[in-house]
């Protein structure tokens, strides 16, 4: 008893309350995915069950640590959807706007009281009225507690499930949201105490006893489930994360010094050491590879948030829209997962409001009345490309030229198709014909471009009038540590991503020319490249500055070759990338910096800022 007694005493309720609020929001996300996909034409027994027990997890947790308003607004989310399970009442879209409306509501609610500030009780009142609406018109009988604006859930009436249950002991009534029952696969108190059963003829008292005698199990019961969990998964903070990949690319600088200054000793007398840095060239790699990939999040964490707002604005627009996503898997960097949330929200709107035509006007032109809306994500070279993708209308020229002509910028007829796309980024741009709260001031899609230029991206724009239009962003896999070429421009050293090199040459004879009006430019393999001088972009002490003597490196930016004219190759590497922004400034052509093995500073070249002027 002693023992009981004090396990009881160790039970970290704040641990377990940080527990609820996490479950709670998996549940919720759950809950919104089963409910967008939901059809009522077709729904099954499954969907129906999956959503009810995601609302009987949540107000089981809340009522454990005493979430009142919570717990009242999925008992009637219950209610609702028990009837539902049972074939009462069919779930309509008008019941599943509801069932939204009503998630959003309990994420607010689930925050407010993470953070100590719980939601205004009329706003919960509001939403506890409108799903109480939906039972009492569909079953066509009042619940006890509607005439005095009680949920029934508090106030003991017959029938009205009071304390949710917990003292009434009725066969079925799941007491105490079965956390005495010991009901298999009824998920009791999160299964603290499910093999503790109740009578059926149960007291408040013997409650009490029992609780007491559940609560000394229930460390017990934590420690042997935790035990089970920690073979596959563990929650860990991401500054821990972040600390240890730090720490990593540190690890990489050292290495890269010693390997630099074990290039002067003797290979017959140091053999040994030589063969020990060598092992911890390959040891440090691994390790780096294998601590990046904890930072490693799949991009299904964004996209699933699409087909709720693609439903909501939809039908907002008076649109049929159906949302395909592919490649979900595809894994990315945390950070960037979650700098990708605004770009793609954006973009997604943007297609849906701009893109994808009225149901009248795409019969008109023999399309499918409902548009499509693609999200595809894959891996290609070491970049990761994300796809936004409709059916729709396309880009208009005529109109973005007018546009721009407007607005004083200089657009002459001969544009591309590529630049007259490009004209889309500019602050303040839009060919909406009216302001609305989805489109229409201008701003947005300078603020993508901005976003992704941040994250080491570019991005690529091709549209067909009348077909659509598809978005892409390219972006790096990760922005701690990257693979990169070396190269000499006098007594500088800088960096090139090892992503977008393609080859290097020497400068042949004559294979450099001037163009009128296109500058540099040189004949690779029948083709002709835009040639950058780097010693005229970065103009440093010995420079050589002859063509003829120096080495063409060619990159490749938005499936486009340029050639960048250096005095060196020095080698390939890994670099550790170091922001200048925040320890400097943003610099034109220049995404960052890193520490070479020899103790000096080099500059990680923005081949996409360097290379897109010369490109047409």
């Amino acid at each position: 008893m002693d023992h009981a007694a004090s396990s009881s005493r160790g039970i970290d309720l704040t641990q377990l309350r940080g527990v609820f609020f996490e479950e709670a929001n998996e549940h919720l996300e759950a809950m919104e995915t089963l409910l967008v996909r939901f059809d009522p034409s077709r729904a099954t027994d499954e969907e129906l069950n999956a959503i009810f027990r995601a609302a009987h997890s949540i107000k089981g947790g809340a009522a454990t640590f005493g979430c009142r308003d919570i717990a009242e607004v999925t008992h009637l989310l219950e209610s609702l959807l028990d009837r539902a399970r049972r074939r009462e009442i069919v779930l309509d879209a008008g019941m599943v706007d509801t069932l939204l409306a009503a998630r959003d509501l309990l994420v607010r609610q689930v925050g407010g009281h993470r953070d100590g500030h719980p939601l205004d009780a009329a706003a919960v009142a509001a939403m506890c009225e409108r799903v109480r609406q939906h039972v009492e018109h569909e079953v066509g009988m009042a619940q006890s507690g509607a005439a005095s604006g009680t949920t029934g859930i508090f106030d003991g009436a017959p029938g009205s499930d009071p304390g949710f249950g917990i003292f009434d002991g009725a066969p079925g009534s799941n007491p105490g949201f079965g956390f005495f029952d010991g009901a298999p696969g009824s998920d009791p108190g999160f299964g603290f105490f499910e093999d503790l059963p109740v009578p059926p003829a149960v007291t408040a008292a013997t409650v009490s006893a029992e609780a007491a005698a559940a609560a000394a199990a229930g460390p017990q019961r934590m420690a042997e489930r935790a035990a089970g969990s920690v073979e596959t998964s563990i929650r860990v903070a991401v500054e821990k994360v972040d600390a240890l990949i730090n720490l990593v690319g540190e690890l990489v600088i050292t290495q890269a010094m010693l390997t630099q200054n074990a290039a002067t000793l003797d290979p017959v007398q140091d053999e040994r050491l030589l063969q020990g840095l060598t092992q911890l060239d390959r040891n440090t790699r691994a390790l780096q590879e294998a601590v990046m990939s904890v930072r490693m999040t799949p991009i299904a964490i964004v996209f699933n948030r699409f087909p709720r707002v693609v439903r909501d604005l939809a039908a907002r627009l008076s649109k049929q829209v159906r949302l395909e996503m592919e490649g979900e898997a595809t894994e990315l960097d945390k950070g960037l997962i979650e700098r990708l949330v605004d770009p793609l929200t954006h973009l997604v709107r943007n297609s849906l409001d701009h893109g994808i035509e009225i149901p009248e006007q795409r019969a008109a032109q023999g399309k499918p009345e409902a548009g499509t809306i693609r999200l595809r994500a894959f891996h290609r070279g070491g970049t990761i490309v994300i796809e936004v993708s409709d059916d729709g209308a396309g880009l208009d020229r005529n109109r973005i030229l007018a546009k721009a002509r407007e607005r004083g910028v200089a657009a002459p007829d001969s544009m591309t198709d590529a630049e007259v796309w490009s004209l889309i980024f500019e602050a303040g741009f839009s060919t909406a014909t009216e302001v609305t709260d989805v489109s229409g001031r201008g701003v947005g899609m300078d603020v993508v471009r901005r976003n992704v230029s941040g994250m080491g991206g570019n991005i690529d724009i091709q549209s067909v009038a009348g077909a659509g239009t598809t978005i892409a962003i390219r972006l790096p896999l990760t922005l701690a540590i990257m693979d990169g070429m070396s190269v000499a421009v006098g007594s500088e050293t800088y960096i090139l991503p090892l992503a977008s090199v393609v080859e290097s040459l020497q400068v042949a004879d004559g294979q450099i020319k001037s163009v009128a009006n296109r500058g540099l430019v040189a004949h690779v393999r029948g083709e002709y490249l835009p040639v950058i001088s780097m010693h005229e972009l970065f103009p440093s002490g010995g420079a050589r500055g002859e063509r003829a003597s120096g080495i063409m490196v060619i990159v490749e930016v938005d499936k486009k070759k340029a050639a960048l004219l250096v005095d060196e190759l020095l080698g390939q590497h890994q670099v550790v990338v170091k922001s200048l922004d925040r320890n400097y400034r943003r610099v034109r052509g220049v995404s960052g910096a890193t520490i070479m093995g020899d103790g000096r500073v080099a500059i990680i070249l923005d081949v996409a800022a360097l290379a897109r002027p010369r490109l047409s």
